[in-house]
């Protein structure tokens, strides 16, 4: 089950009121420094970025592919552990802005974790360690330590990827 805060709003959808709930310059800063890092060739470089200019807590040994977006409102709701592979192009969210309210759930990645291209991890999920998600999916739960999931909707394929060895 995921994880996040639900605020009400009041007047138009909640995205019309983002910047009541942000700072406009936190998301254009935010905004320009998560497209620097979506195109540097440099896996130092960006995690650089994504722990001193975003706040993301981003462990050793961490790798975001090329064109991964994650999000820009919220990034320091980011955490992944070491050692960790987020696939080309993959979306990692910490909010939803509906109708009639907003969410904010942080998202929780753990080490050794594989995460395969154009994966979206919805807010307020955690991925345990040495998991690992299969391309294109959609995480829209949580994910056991060691298990090999896919899909949307997201789908157990083997609890236990120990047991291949």
């Amino acid at each position: 089950m995921r994880q996040t805060d639900k605020y009400p709003v009041q007047g138009p959808n909640s995205l019309w009121q983002v910047y009541s709930t942000i700072s406009r310059w936190k998301a254009i800063r935010n905004f320009i420094f998560i497209q620097i890092s979506r195109y540097a060739p440099s896996l130092p470089f960006k995690r650089w970025i994504y722990r001193n200019v975003l706040g993301m807590k981003v462990g050793e040994h961490t790798s975001f592919a090329l064109m991964v977006m994650v999000d820009v409102f919220f990034p320091e709701r980011i955490q992944v552990g070491e050692n960790t592979i987020i696939g080309y192009n993959s979306t990692i969210l910490t909010h939803e802005y509906l109708i009639e309210e907003y969410r904010l759930g942080s998202v929780r990645i753990g080490s050794h974790v594989m995460i395969g291209a154009n994966t979206t991890i919805l807010p307020g999920v955690t991925i345990g360690d040495h998991a690992v998600v299969a391309a294109g999916s959609v995480v829209h739960k949580d994910v056991a330590p060691y298990s090999f999931v896919a899909g949307n909707p997201l789908q157990v394929i083997r609890e236990d990827v120990r047991a291949e060895e």
